[in-house]
């Protein structure tokens, strides 16, 4: 059995010396992007900058393939204007091809997007999949508050369907400032992130349109597989709210892929009752995530062994059609 993380993160310093200060990580500026020397996140910047030292922890880990995409929540690029965007994320992706070159039996690349200029977009999406050999689009939830299900994004879900990408949604933070206090832009700001995006995906129509789609969803999809009840409930009372959809909400939610990135056996357990161990793919957030992937995919008693096998590996290796 091949071991796949799907949720691993890189950097590229010239990036992030750009979109680090602008970053929900940094506190839009107002902490330092780069770690003090010594500290438990000097190590993990430089592990995010170097491919060599995440081969040497998948060795650690036990795992045999990563995916590796950039970490919006540190070096995303919506603030800046379309040309800068577009300049930014073609060096994330040419790193990301690098990184692969260097290790291409071991590593994955995904590839970002411009979103605020979509016809960039589009060009670069051709670019890194044809040119680059990149399989897997990483994208945030939202683009200046314009989430992916939205109308405007619509031609950019039509391109991943076209032409069998897999999509990685990862948020890439909140602007609120409330959510720095403590941390919880983090904490408790990515799971509803993604709860917005599900439900702008769902709502929209793009999952009713075009359910071929195949997306991973990070921290195990956020709030909302947990909390559906009420999005079931609201088409029953104001029924224009399913004018995209045929289904109740919560039965298109069976359509996406999940990591495991939960932290606690119960809540993957939860996850697994709800949308079944075969929607579901190891994901560790490496290198600020779980310290052991495996081990706690292999904690949750709700996994048969054809489960965990599946978890582990065989789902993720079936949507990167990995030979």
């Amino acid at each position: 059995m091949t071991v796949i993380d799907f949720h691993a993160h890189f950097l590229e310093q010239g990036v992030l010396e750009q979109a680090g200060p602008r970053s929900v990580a940094s506190g839009f500026g107002t902490r330092p992007i780069e770690p003090p020397p010594g500290s438990r996140f000097a190590d993990i910047h430089a592990r995010m900058l170097d491919p060599d030292l995440q081969v040497e922890d998948l060795d650690r880990l036990g795992i045999d393939r990563s995916v590796v995409s950039a970490s919006l929540v540190v070096a995303g690029t919506a603030w800046a204007e379309p040309p800068l965007a577009l300049a930014l994320n073609r060096r994330l992706n040419d790193t990301a091809a690098d990184w692969v070159a260097r290790h291409p039996t071991r590593l994955i690349g995904s590839f970002t997007l411009p979103l605020q200029d979509l016809d960039s977009s589009l060009s670069e999406l051709e670019r890194a999949v044809d040119q680059l050999g990149l399989r897997v689009a990483n994208l945030p939830a939202q683009i200046n508050g314009l989430y992916l299900g939205a109308p405007e994004l619509r031609p950019l879900w039509d391109a991943i369907a076209d032409r069998g990408v897999v999509a990685f949604i990862h948020p890439d933070g909140v602007s609120d400032p409330w959510f720095q206090d403590y941390s919880l832009w983090n904490s408790v700001g990515q799971p509803i992130e993604e709860a917005k995006v599900l439900s702008s995906l769902i709502y929209e129509g793009v999952l009713e349109q075009l359910p071929a789609l195949r997306i991973v969803v990070s921290h195990g999809g956020g709030y909302l597989p947990h909390y559906f009840g009420r999005l079931d409930r609201n088409v029953q009372n104001m029924p224009d709210s399913a004018r995209n959809i045929s289904r109740r909400p919560s039965e298109y939610l069976s359509q996406l892929y999940y990591d495991t990135c939960l932290y606690e056996p119960a809540m993957l357990a939860a996850l697994v009752d709800r949308v079944g161990a075969e929607r579901i793919v190891m994901g560790s957030d490496y290198p600020v995530g779980e310290a052991d992937p495996i081990g706690f995919v292999e904690r949750c008693d709700a996994l048969s062994d054809a489960d965990r096998a599946a978890v582990l590996g065989a789902t993720a290796a079936r949507l990167l059609e990995l030979g």
